[in-house]
């Protein structure tokens, strides 16, 4: 039977009602690839952040000795000369401190536990001190630097990552002292004239490699600090041992190596609090480096010595590219931790989901398949079955075959809507003149407007809508319909299955289908707030969906916003997992993409459709305060923080701890794995296609991601997203079976 556009009495009313559209919904359209440079731009400078991380953060190990390499270029006079090294302008001089002077110098900090301890040691005994400082903790304990320089002390480069210099190329030495001098100034408005090269030692140890940095850093304008006394205390060899190893030879002077970062350092602190009035009471006068070099050069037999010492003014424009260093590194590092904290977050929330829908899912599982278990009396009474079809033709007939071959007692009335099709969609269904089968021909009009016809069209109050492209199984209409014996029921969510399973983008989705879809449909049923009857097997009292208006338009997800509505009017939605359709999943990373951005932008419209449930009484606010923020958080948030876990995972992998890294993602994919088994036992599946489980974390995921990324920016930006038809092959039903016990 053909019947040419009907649209009269109830089904004007329905199609009124469907098209009149949400003010909250009007949005200006923007091009895609706007959504797209947005979505690169928050990207690009997320991944620059986690590289300011990465490198700020670049592990190394603290001071310690290096066994020396050639010394062919070195000259005498440097190996057997002082500790102070000036090669700037040209110059190859060294200089010790005055007889009886002793400069304390401390590398490898600031350290927030430990720096501040060491310096109220030294303003306990009215000593200054220099601090050969690491820029990146410069940058992020900048009070410390400040706090120290204000009291008299000395700062000096000791490199912004601790690298070992001779390792990297030119360009990346000069940025070590360069960034460390910029976040010196950036906390004290100077900079610094010193540097000291890491793991360097005394004079009498400088290579040829250490040599070629020393005359590097003179023509940048640094004066090197090496030592004489080294304590040791990287070693922790313990208090008394590090006093000893301080000590320098009787009367003679000393730059004295100490450390305040790298590690533990209360041996440390108590033998400075030692070493300083032992050292007072044999006569040393303690100093800065720079201020034991000027009393030095006051001796006319020093010679001329470098231009610039101490820690000289900053320039104006210094202290801005310090300011411009210092909030990147501040801004990476609260991202980082920000990380940190969502990923604990993520952490919990995913166990908090997985625990939760074992205990209510399985809850949901016995209760259903009890021996006492029923709806009420069975249900007998005609079912029409709305078929709304755009350019269907590949599986139309054996989707409308499996429908009208129902085994059904109440019998089966099939309505297929033709929403101006371009194709032999309805010509299809009418060659096969199946008796309980009708067609009609509207002008296209959407979705949810060609089922508010075919709902006009039937007085039955029970009224299945199915997609083009789904097939039934010949027993799932019974078993979706039995749940109507119960009055408080309104609509029952079927069990949708993915039938092409060839692809392994397509096994992936059955995967999803299994655990995400009909797992998450059995904890929604027992906490009785379902959020969405899936447009490929839903049942539904036709009074239920007269109450609210019919079918809407107002979004691109209509099953999830007449499923809410549903649920705020008041009705019971259920989950029915014997009832089974076999639809066509996507075959293609690209039209897999196209459907899931639909979906999530249709979920996102539909919530804030309904926002103002949260707040009102009844079965409304029920579903409000239960539903909305299941779905918020399980259905939204959860998913855009996920990408939090592989974020980390290739931070970690690059550059932290790669063992604990791999053990906390396979932790969380064990934990998937078990979430799988539990969902394919419950739905049961065969086991076999979950070994493309681990492939799917490495490329599926990661869409999905990114779908519903772009699906918010879309949102944020109010843009409309237009419907995508996706490319169908008809291969729904390869692996529905012909009949089930």
């Amino acid at each position: 039977m053909t019947v040419e556009s009907p649209l009269s009495g109830d089904a004007a009313e329905l199609t009124h009602v469907a098209s009149k559209p949400d003010p909250n919904f009007v949005g200006r359209s923007i091009k895609p690839f706007g959504r797209w440079i947005v979505t690169a731009i928050l990207l690009g400078v997320f991944s620059s952040v986690l590289l300011v991380e990465a490198y700020v953060n670049a592990g190394f190990v603290s001071d310690h000795a290096i066994p020396p390499g050639a010394y062919d270029t070195v000259p005498d006079t440097i190996l057997q000369g002082g500790p102070i090294i000036d090669t700037t302008r040209g110059a190859v001089r060294s200089f010790h401190l005055p007889n009886r002077t002793i400069a304390l110098t401390f590398d490898d900090g600031p350290d927030p536990t430990w720096t501040p301890r060491i310096l109220q040691v030294l303003r306990r005994h009215r000593v200054n001190a220099t601090f050969f400082v690491v820029g990146a903790q410069v940058s992020r304990h900048p009070q410390l630097v400040e706090q120290m320089f204000r009291a008299g002390d000395e700062v000096g480069i000791h490199t912004f990552t601790h690298p070992r210099l001779s390792e990297l190329p030119r360009w990346r030495q000069h940025q070590e002292y360069s960034q460390t001098q910029m976040a010196i100034v950036r906390a004290t408005g100077h900079k610094a004239a010193l540097v000291r090269l890491p793991y360097s030692s005394t004079a009498d140890a400088i290579d040829d490699a250490n040599w070629d940095l020393i005359r590097d850093t003179g023509r940048l304008g640094y004066i090197n600090v090496m030592t004489e006394a080294d304590s040791r205390d990287w070693e922790r060899p313990g208090t008394d041992a590090i006093v000893r190893n301080a000590i320098p030879p009787d009367g003679k002077s000393a730059t004295v190596l100490l450390h305040d970062a790298g590690g533990d350092r209360m041996q440390t602190v108590a033998a400075l609090d030692r070493l300083i009035p032992l050292l007072q009471q044999r006569g040393y006068t303690f100093t800065t480096v720079s201020d034991g070099l000027r009393k030095t050069l006051t001796n006319p037999q020093a010679g001329a010595g470098p231009a610039v010492i101490g820690n000289p003014p900053a320039s104006a424009a210094d202290e801005r590219q310090g300011f411009a260093l210092v909030t990147v590194i501040q801004i990476a590092d609260e991202t980082m931790s920000l990380l940190f904290v969502l990923f604990i977050a993520v952490g919990a929330l995913t166990v908090a989901r997985t625990f939760a829908l074992f205990a209510l899912a399985g809850r949901h599982a016995r209760r259903r398949r009890s021996a006492t278990w029923s709806w009420g009396p069975p249900v007998n009474e005609p079912v029409t079955v709305i078929v709304p079809a755009f350019n269907e033709q590949e599986g139309i007939e054996a989707a409308v075959r499996s429908l009208a071959g129902g085994d059904y007692p109440g019998g089966i009335e099939v309505v297929v809507v033709d929403d101006g099709s371009t194709d032999d969609t309805a010509g299809i269904v009418e060659r096969l003149q199946l008796p309980n089968v009708r067609v009609v021909r509207i002008p296209n009009g959407g979705k949810p407007n060609a089922l508010n016809v075919g709902m006009t069209l039937t007085d039955h109050d029970i009224v299945v809508m199915v997609d083009g492209d789904t097939v039934f199984e010949p027993d799932s209409v019974r078993h979706l319909v039995q749940p109507f014996a119960d009055p408080n029921v309104g609509a029952v969510a079927g069990n949708v299955k993915v039938g092409n399973r060839t692809s392994v983008v397509a096994r992936w989705q059955h995967i999803e289908y299994v655990i995400g879809f009909n797992l998450d449909r059995r904890l929604y049923d027992v906490m009785r707030c379902m959020p969405t009857v899936p447009g490929a097997i839903g049942a539904f009292r036709r009074q239920a969906l007269l109450e609210i208006g019919g079918m809407s338009d107002d979004t691109l997800a209509e099953d999830t916003d007449v499923t809410m509505a549903l649920c705020r009017n008041g009705w019971q939605v259920v989950y029915e997992e014997r009832a089974r359709a076999w639809t066509e999943a996507p075959a293609t990373l690209r039209q897999l993409w196209l459907q899931r951005y639909r979906w999530s932008y249709g979920t996102m419209q539909a919530m804030w459709k309904h926002r103002c449930s949260v707040v009102e009484r009844g079965p409304s606010g029920r579903f409000g305060r239960v539903g909305l923020p299941l779905l918020a958080l399980f259905g939204i948030l959860l998913p855009l923080l996920a990408p939090i876990i592989d974020i980390l995972l290739v931070y970690g992998l690059l550059f932290t701890n790669r063992i604990e890294t791999a053990a906390a993602w396979l932790a969380m994919l064990g934990l998937q794995a078990l979430a799988a088994v539990v969902a394919f036992r419950l739905d049961r599946e065969k086991l076999t296609p979950l070994w493309v489980l681990p492939l799917q974390q490495f490329v599926y995921r990661q869409l999905m991601y990114l779908v519903l990324i772009q699906s918010l920016v879309t949102a944020l930006t109010g843009a409309r997203l237009r419907w995508h038809k996706l490319r169908r092959t008809g291969s729904a039903g390869v692996a529905a079976p012909v009949s089930r016990a």
